[in-house]
């Protein structure tokens, strides 16, 4: 063997480790968000952009989606790693799959209240849930609202609602024209896409679903099993630098925009950053999120939310609420303690 050939061997097998090397500290983990690159997005788009991720040696790729269903299903087939969903939408994916052996898990909760809410416009005359009897209502037939409501229903002795389906574009568009009566989103979806078709926020009555007697869990960050217990250092590390980023996007909202700008160039900033205020204001730093913490669930209240959702979504089996929610990866109490407090009023 020739001296030439042998350092040249050698510098070519020094550049192959290194690569190895490099490769073996950054765990690549692909993420799928619940719907498009709206303000939300930024809880973790802003992660990625400051380099908290990489920091903790994981190289994440987040995706848009098109809902929690479809987020679901991705982390479920091994698509994606982790992902980004409605928890109720991942009890019915249990409670209906039962032999389906990667079934995802929750890991931390970041929407502590559903954003669902029925939206009307105030002329029609539609106050409170009780006047919501006898009316048609519109929704996609995957909405969260929509899913949730004989759950809303039940709670406020509403009856005999007829219901029309349309695409997700349309549901505002149809409730301004009066197609339909009222509809059901997410407050901070809908409230701001009603407001973009003409009318004043001051002229939809909104209907909370926490503020009238539902208090069922809003979106988890969700990771397959099969990272779980192949790498379960690499899903506490993901929820150490969201749990950064987020602390960031809550406290200056308008700046964690840019990030979402970067990855969608047509949004309205204005618009989003609203949004994402919208979404701190009623299901991140909400009274019950200050109560439970950042992050974590009550044991008794994600019990009474598996019955309901067995029952309103008629579920093939019973949610098993042991299953769906694994807290072990948490951050400390310290590093979850990111909620501002309330102003004085």
């Amino acid at each position: 063997m020739s001296k030439r050939f042998f350092l040249k061997a050698t510098a070519m097998l020094a550049v192959v480790t290194a690569m190895g090397t490099a490769h073996a500290q950054s765990t690549p983990i692909k993420f799928q968000l619940d719907w498009r690159f709206e303000g939300p997005a930024a809880l973790f788009l802003t992660p990625v952009a400051k380099g908290y991720f990489k920091d903790a040696k994981l190289d994440v790729t987040v995706d848009a989606g098109n809902g929690s269903g479809g987020a679901v299903t991705r982390v479920a087939s091994g698509t994606y790693d982790m992902g980004f969903a409605d928890l109720a939408a991942l009890m019915e994916f249990h409670a209906n799959n039962p032999d389906v052996p990667n079934k995802p898990v929750a890991v931390m909760m970041v929407y502590n209240n559903t954003p669902a809410s029925v939206m009307a416009l105030k002329k029609s005359g539609i106050k409170t849930p009780a006047d919501l009897s006898g009316k048609k209502l519109g929704a996609p037939v995957f909405d969260a609202g929509r899913r949730a409501f004989p759950i809303f229903a039940k709670a406020n002795g509403i009856s005999n609602v007829a219901w029309t389906a349309m695409d997700p574009p349309l549901r505002e568009t149809m409730l301004v024209r009066g197609d339909v009566d009222a509809i059901t989103g997410f407050t901070f979806t809908s409230l701001l896409n009603i407001e973009a078709r003409g009318v004043k926020a001051e002229d939809v009555t909104v209907l909370q679903y926490p503020d009238f007697g539902v208090k069922l869990y809003g979106n988890a960050i969700i990771a397959s099993p099969k990272l779980i217990k192949e790498n379960p250092a690499a899903v506490k590390a993901f929820l150490v630098a969201f749990t950064k980023g987020a602390k960031d996007v809550i406290t200056n909202p308008a700046a964690a925009i840019n990030d979402v700008k970067a990855r969608d160039g047509i949004i309205n900033v204005e618009l989003e950053t609203r949004r994402m205020k919208l979404a701190i204001d009623t299901v991140i730093n909400s009274p019950d999120a200050r109560e439970e913490g950042f992050g974590q669930i009550k044991g008794p209240r994600l019990s009474l939310m598996a019955s309901q959702v067995s029952d309103a979504f008629n579920t093939k089996t019973r949610v098993n609420p042991e299953t769906i929610w694994n807290g072990s990866f948490l951050p400390t109490a310290k590093e979850l303690d990111i909620l501002p407090k309330p102003a004085k009023k």
